[in-house]
């Protein structure tokens, strides 16, 4: 495992998928970040490339030709990753394209994760290089998540997300049997910026925004204040998630989204895909921020 350490956070990351594990308190030991506990979900935050959710028939078409893809993309479980710089506060984790990966995505590219931390923020820089002599399509995103509740005194229901602004978005519903995207919608909101964590939330699966005007959102209990903000200006779509009745809950950015239902399976043509030239590079960041009254 890789960290970062200053007087105040300390955070780990494995190399498998570059994928972040931990957002310790130095001073107090209070752990943030979900644990993986397989009997309810044995992830902490994992990295979605290529895609984000799943496709319709966890496959694609480009250029006539069918292409197999798993859901969230390939680079989550990746054991490919390779270190490309560190200093004391950052650290940058690379997964370029091999022959494995061509027959499953047929581009030729660089995808970067630095992680610096400064202070009471941890930043999650992604970087995609298309080394490609063709237009390349993509997705990417986050998908960490954070205990909830925080203490053994507490209630999941204890906690609410905090948006930024007042919200009329709802959110897009998924076919459960496929994991497909479908035009039906569901209110979640109460008092316009607040979304009320209970352990049934999510018995339908993810809360799936496409139009939000908020690009921040906090973890909020509800008589002690902020645990900890999520800044994902640099995101178009947010995924709110937990397996039901489990002590976490995911603030997912996302720069792209399922396969809707009426898909024709073009990857050019799939919603919030995004496309990039030959030799251009492409940047986006979110952050995580810790109250620092909870770390003391």
């Amino acid at each position: 495992m890789y960290s970062l350490k200053n007087d105040i956070l300390q955070i780990g990351i494995k190399p498998k998928g570059a994928e972040l594990c931990n957002i310790t308190s130095v001073k107090n030991n209070r752990e943030f970040l979900w644990q993986a506990n397989p009997e309810f979900w044995g992830s902490h935050a994992p990295n979605l490339f290529p895609i984000i959710g799943c496709m319709k028939d966890d496959s694609y078409i480009y250029n006539s030709k069918l292409y197999h893809m798993p859901k969230h993309g390939f680079a989550r479980h990746n054991d490919n990753f390779v270190v490309k710089n560190q200093s004391d506060s950052s650290i940058t984790f690379s997964l370029s394209s091999n022959d494995d990966l061509y027959e499953l995505y047929p581009f030729l590219f660089e995808f970067e994760i630095t992680y610096t931390l400064s202070e009471n923020i941890l930043t999650i820089n992604h970087t995609v290089t298309n080394r490609d002599r063709k237009t390349m399509y993509f997705s990417l995103g986050g998908h960490p998540a954070f205990n909830c509740p925080l203490t053994k005194d507490e209630d999941y229901t204890d906690y609410f997300l905090d948006f930024e602004h007042q919200e009329n978005s709802e959110s897009y519903l998924l076919n459960m049997e496929n994991g497909l995207l479908t035009n039906e919608t569901k209110p979640v909101f109460a008092e316009g910026h607040k979304i009320n964590l209970r352990p049934d939330l999510f018995n339908a699966d993810a809360l799936i925004f496409k139009d939000l005007k908020s690009r921040v959102v906090s973890l909020t209990h509800k008589t002690k204040g902020k645990v900890l903000t999520v800044n994902f200006r640099g995101f178009k779509q947010l995924g709110i998630w937990a397996k039901p009745n489990a002590p976490y809950v995911c603030i997912e950015p996302w720069l792209g989204i399922a396969d809707n239902e009426f898909t024709d399976q073009k990857i050019e043509n799939k919603e919030g895909v995004l496309s990039l030239k030959s030799g251009a590079i492409f940047e986006a960041s979110y952050s995580i921020e810790i109250e620092k009254s909870l770390l003391s």
